[in-house]
């Protein structure tokens, strides 16, 4: 699953037909620990997405699956908003999370 946050919108005056529903958000991809990594993406978003918000995407012909016709000309679009991201301590056994770090 790869990460991103909602940074702005793409006003187009024209867009293919199949497309005219939708909106295309630009995204800042992030990596594990949500930092700004690589360049923003123009992606079109079928879940409603808002600025600022974390969501998941998918790129390359996986992304038109997303749509309801999947023969659309996109690259990328916003699958899913992110509610919380919680991050495992590779560091810690079970044991430990459970019972604390001298269990």
């Amino acid at each position: 699953m790869k990460l991103a946050k909602v940074i702005g919108t793409v006003v187009a005056t024209k867009k293919s037909e199949k497309l005219q529903n939708l909106a295309i958000l630009m995204i800042q991809p992030l990596d594990k620990k949500l930092q700004p990594v690589g360049e923003a993406i123009a992606a079109v978003d079928v879940v409603q997405a808002g600025p600022g918000e974390i969501v998941y995407y998918t790129l390359a012909r996986e992304a038109a699956f997303a749509l309801p016709e999947p023969d659309v000309p996109v690259d990328a679009a916003i699958t899913g908003i992110v509610d919380r991201v919680q991050l495992e301590d590779k560091g810690i056994n079970d044991r430990q999370r459970i019972f604390g770090k001298n269990g």
